[in-house]
């Protein structure tokens, strides 16, 4: 028989369900009346980043690395390149990388030569990225912060890479911020449970599950006083012409300025 845990760190199934319920998407962060950010304390500033430490890695070689941003300039021009405003106006602004050159350097000291894996390392590099990330978030909404994932990075990263000097084996997956929410963002619909996690095998969903799943989902796309329509916005983002594969060329071009491109010419 297992012992009853008794452990006050243990929450109940409901209480870790309202914590996740609660995560929201904040853009607008609380702000000293001159629109600077309010710095966020020491210790929790300390806490969150022992959380991204703390984070799952493979084969142990914690493949990323975070840029955080402080200086007001280089907090506008992250702004800019990533075309996300409140990256200026946030009490923690990061830029997540996935980083393989950190596990080269280990190895040049120790007098080995590092081998040649460049898709391996993104797999792995934007895995440890998103862990650490993820973890950094969390840690953050426990403190009573919310945040936003910034996938905007892509509408820049030659800049970025230059900005950052960001050496081969490093590569920009995506920004983060964090602050006291200013804003009541509204709770987001997720797509229906059965068509994301399957048992055993893939499920592909029918047509009709998948017409469900775009009723589900249609209200994350409401502006205003107009209707959702997901699609139309997934349409934007992946259809052809949309903005995935105006920023494909980009990506390709960083993926091979850092030397992380796997593919042919």
């Amino acid at each position: 028989m297992l012992p009853r845990v008794t452990d006050d760190r243990h929450r109940r199934p409901e209480d870790v369900r309202a914590f996740y319920d609660a995560h929201r998407t904040v853009r607008q962060y609380q702000t000293h009346e001159d629109g600077t950010p309010l710095p966020m304390l020491a210790a929790h500033l300390d806490v969150i980043l022992h959380a991204a430490q703390r984070a799952p890695t493979d084969a142990t070689a914690q493949l990323y690395s975070l840029i955080r941003i402080t200086r007001p300039e280089l907090r506008a021009r992250m702004a800019e390149l990533t075309t996300n405003a409140h990256i200026a106006t946030a009490s923690e602004a990061f830029v997540v990388c996935a980083d393989v050159r950190r596990v080269g350097r280990v190895l040049e000291v120790a007098g080995q030569e590092t081998g040649t894996w460049p898709a391996i390392a993104v797999h792995f590099g934007i895995g440890d990225a998103v862990m650490a990330g993820t973890n950094l978030l969390t840690a953050a909404e426990m403190l009573g912060y919310q945040g936003c994932w910034i996938g905007g990075v892509l509408n820049g990263l030659q800049g970025i890479i230059e900005e950052l000097k960001l050496p081969q084996g490093v590569l920009p997956f995506a920004a983060l911020t964090i602050g006291r929410p200013a804003e009541h963002a509204p709770y987001r619909p997720r797509v229906p449970r059965p068509l994301v996690i399957h048992t055993d095998t893939y499920h592909d969903g029918t047509d009709d599950e998948i017409r469900e799943a775009v009723q589900v989902m249609n209200p994350i796309a409401a502006r205003g006083d107009q209707p959702g329509d997901w699609a139309r916005l997934l349409t934007a983002y992946f259809g052809q012409g949309g903005g995935m594969e105006k920023r494909e060329p980009g990506l390709v071009a960083a993926l091979k300025k850092q030397g992380l491109w796997a593919g042919g010419e």
